[in-house]
């Protein structure tokens, strides 16, 4: 849906979107994890290797300031790949933690699809190509994970 956002409106509002919507992510992944059968909070009291994933979205949290001050010198797409790259690298801890290559996979085909996507369509529509990416990412991790 962000590809197709990016596509109608100008990169600043396009890059606060994506911004914005990155805070649904959390949420839908607490819901996937109920529907495949496990609780990641629940489970994080019993499991170190949990908490460990989640200090790592504590990370990510922490490094957003950067890419909106990197975004305030005109190129408010870089709010966009920002997303995709460091939400993708969660997916590395979450495929060690659940023993699951996907997660590898995952995060580093999301790096480097993004930063082709960024360059290689950098006088198009950067924004929607890197979005695009996240989504194929998504799909090839939600078809190929291991189901318990």
């Amino acid at each position: 849906m962000a590809a197709v956002v990016g596509l109608f409106v100008g990169d600043a509002t396009f890059a606060y979107t994506v911004l914005i919507g990155t805070g649904v992510i959390f949420p839908l992944g607490l819901l996937i994890s109920r529907a495949r059968g496990r609780s990641m909070l629940t489970d994080s009291a019993a499991n170190p290797l949990t908490n460990l994933f989640l200090l790592n979205i504590a990370i990510v949290a922490a490094l957003w300031p950067i890419a909106i001050i990197g975004s305030q010198g005109g190129q408010p797409t870089l709010v966009v790949l920002f997303a995709a790259i460091m939400l993708g690298l969660i997916w590395i801890p979450w495929g060690w933690t659940a023993d699951d290559p996907v997660g590898l996979r995952h995060g580093l085909g999301r790096v480097v699809g993004s930063y082709a996507a960024f360059y290689l369509c950098l006088l198009l529509t950067p924004g929607s190509a890197i979005c695009a990416v996240v989504l194929l990412a998504y799909i090839y991790s939600l078809t190929c994970m291991r189901r318990d």
